[in-house]
């Protein structure tokens, strides 16, 4: 089957390497999104163990249509009842890319009344119920310019939703953007990880899991494929036993500090509800007043871009950062991410690799300092004013 694995802007790469471990053949990078070729087993494989993919789609209808008519007669033509049952509910998800279609909501509610339609033709006026929330079935919608595409979600709510974290307790970092940041860093277990403003914890606990070998989807309960008529429930069961049976017990040194002393306590309950508190330290203090945990490592951080979380001085603070790198963490490696071009300009080092990737809708730059004393240390220089 064609398999489409929506991910963030940036990650598309690391994805695509991703898949291929998995086994995927005929990968291809999209924007925000990489095909690839595979069987039910890759499908079910990806939403249990890819750290990086958001939604795992399947394709099963595409044609053109030059307006809403045409949209609505071809959505109603194809046998929506070989994919949904009557007692099932389902949800339509949309995007749309068009001069032509321009609200996404309209073109759901289209789709939905065709669907429909088309039951109560055939069953008597009966049809499936809508359920925006926890639809059994969850179709997308993609449409660009005339052409459009409809996809079955097989995984549901988004592969960043872990399972591991409780609904009441809010990170500001995306799971699949924190696994993406460490991923992008090269970052080894054998090598101490520090974040320096490490909030509710997000990048630690997945650098956790990836130092385990622990499957992003094991703690998850619900995907949507399970509602599909041809769900394998044997299969299942069995990536999920070989999922467990790979995971590692490896002594890592993971440490985290953080200013607001509610968000530790905060943290450190979910690590011991985890059972993973032994493994990873937290302490409440300024970065720029803490000593350096190790004598070296990796920083992979996310400071304030004083925009969700304000600062009274956000130019004041990456300046600090900068000079705290300077003073206490020579021979560490040391990954920023920041939304806000001004303020990270003022870390004053030279960057050795720069990325750009999203978080939310927030463009941010992910750069790497090697802190060395002496020739590579600069403070403000040219380079970084652009």
């Amino acid at each position: 089957m064609n398999i489409i694995v929506k991910t963030l802007f940036g990650l598309e790469p690391l994805l695509a390497e991703e898949l291929k471990s998995l086994g995927a053949r005929e990968i291809e990078l999209g924007n925000r999104v990489v095909h690839c070729q595979g069987d039910q087993k890759l499908l079910y494989s990806i939403n249990l163990k890819s750290r990086l993919a958001l939604r795992v789609l399947t394709p099963i209808l595409s044609f053109r249509a030059h307006n809403e008519t045409v949209l609505y007669k071809r959505v109603r033509r194809y046998d929506w009842t070989d994919i949904i049952d009557l007692d099932q509910t389902f949800a339509i998800n949309s995007a749309i890319f068009s001069d032509i279609f321009i609200h996404s909501q309209y073109i759901s509610l289209k789709v939905k009344d065709a669907i429909n339609d088309q039951f109560r033709g055939q069953y008597d006026g009966r049809r499936p119920s809508i359920d925006l929330k926890n639809p059994d079935i969850s179709i997308d919608v993609h449409c660009v310019g005339k052409d459009f595409t409809f996809s079955l979600n097989s995984s549901g709510n988004s592969l960043h939703r872990r399972g591991y974290r409780q609904s009441k307790r809010i990170a500001p970092l995306n799971e699949v953007l924190a696994s993406g940041m460490i991923m992008a860093s090269g970052w080894s277990a054998e090598s101490p990880l520090f974040d320096p403003m490490c909030g509710s914890g997000t990048l630690l606990i997945e650098a956790y899991h990836i130092a385990q070998n622990i499957a992003p989807g094991l703690n998850r309960e619900r995907y949507a494929f399970m509602n599909w008529r041809d769900y394998n429930q044997s299969e299942w069961d069995k990536l999920c036993q070989e999922a467990r049976s790979e995971i590692k017990s490896l002594p890592i040194e993971l440490y985290g500090s953080d200013i607001n002393g509610i968000q530790i306590n905060e943290t450190i309950e979910l690590l011991q509800e985890l059972n993973i508190d032994d493994a990873i330290s937290l302490k409440k203090g300024n970065f720029t007043q803490l000593p350096a945990p190790y004598d070296q490592g990796t920083i992979i951080t996310n400071p304030p871009y004083d925009e969700r979380i304000k600062s009274d001085d956000i130019i004041g603070l990456y300046k600090s950062i900068g000079d705290t790198l300077k003073e206490k963490y020579d021979g560490w490696d040391a990954w920023i991410l920041s939304g806000n071009k001004s303020a990270i300009k003022r870390v004053g080092l030279r960057t050795s690799k720069k990325m750009t990737l999203y978080n939310g809708s927030i463009e941010c730059k992910f750069h790497k300092y090697e802190i060395y004393r002496g020739s590579k240390k600069t403070k403000n220089s040219p380079s970084e004013q652009k």
